[in-house]
């Protein structure tokens, strides 16, 4: 088998969904279009192909089966099975592969990416009109072409424009986000580390966030992903700050959002390890100590015993 014609083939089932949402909060009201196209329940079956990009541009995709080339997947997530694959072996993954889009008005945002298993793999920068991976390696493996995308986004400018004019200004419910603050990895003190802001479970994808060090809003090397969908059709976010760890410094993290009736503010600062309870010392204590006894009683145990077996060999005397 020639494993550079072989690749996965994906078979889904596509329920595509429309959202369209009204907040009564901004001004003027806010408007968007938001499309998922949820692929679940899938089935990979190893078929011979010369194909090894995606198609170009996404389609909307009708609610019968289809396929979508997933050569990046496949590759990253099976580097030990692929290899010894035949070509008649048919096997099953429960995967969840996510299309969401989304354009959003007066700011006249939009966005497009692609999901896997609550990961994002790639989105579509706008501005620079380029197809921008999660990880560098993704695009070693497969390829997407961003026109597709933004020829998507025209399209989807158009519905919204008509949906606004027929909308009967029905205001949908803003969910409000929630919000967890944490350290990358454990914190010791002058190591370099990471603050990681995760929002979650919120709508509409309008959030502002603003990292705050001694109350001081902090720029400096920060970061963030996309909105990421999630297959209720809310959002989450993920915003980062790189940080030395002091015993004088705290940070916030300041989440903004039309579902809020104010700024929500998460807290962290640097806590010294607790020291071991006193019961916990007493118990190591114990420990140690009963340790310590049955060593010196089975010590003196063989003791006797050798000094036993040495007084009964001289008793014998020579042979």
């Amino acid at each position: 088998m020639d494993s550079n014609k072989s690749f996965m083939k994906l078979w889904v089932f596509s329920p595509h969904f429309l959202q369209p949402s009204h907040c009564p909060f901004a001004s003027p009201p806010l408007a968007l279009l938001n499309t998922n196209v949820l692929h679940a329940g899938l089935v990979f079956q190893l078929i011979p192909t010369l194909h090894h990009s995606f198609p170009h541009g996404p389609l909307f995709l009708p609610p019968r089966p289809t396929y979508v080339h997933l050569t990046s997947w496949v590759l990253l997530h099976l580097p030990l099975l692929v290899p010894t694959l035949t070509p008649f072996l048919v096997f099953s993954e429960n995967h969840v592969i996510i299309q969401a889009e989304f354009y959003l008005k007066p700011e006249e945002s939009a966005e497009f990416m692609f999901d896997f298993d609550g990961d994002e793999i790639f989105h579509v920068d706008m501005g620079k009109k380029e197809t921008v991976w999660r990880l560098p390696e993704f695009g070693h493996f497969a390829s997407f072409e961003a026109q597709g995308a933004l020829a998507n986004m025209a399209v989807m400018k158009a519905n919204l424009d008509i949906m606004i004019k027929r909308s009967n200004n029905t205001p949908n419910t803003n969910v409000p986000p929630e919000v967890t603050l944490l350290p990358n990895k454990p914190v010791e003190l002058g190591e370099p580390n990471t603050l990681i802001c995760f929002i979650d479970k919120f709508s509409p994808p309008v959030i502002s966030v603003t990292w705050l060090r001694n109350g001081k809003p902090v720029t400096d090397g920060v970061s963030q992903t996309v909105f990421l969908p999630r297959n209720d059709h809310l959002f989450r976010k993920f915003h980062y700050l790189p940080f030395l760890p002091t015993t004088e410094d705290v940070y916030d993290c300041k989440v903004e959002h039309l579902g809020l009736n104010e700024p929500l503010l998460k807290h962290w600062e640097y806590e010294a390890p607790a020291p071991l309870p006193e019961t916990t010392e007493n118990a190591v204590c114990a420990l140690g100590l009963i340790v310590a006894l049955v060593g010196i009683i089975a010590g003196t145990i063989f003791i006797i015993k050798g000094v036993r077996k040495a007084n009964t060999v001289e008793r014998r005397g020579p042979l």
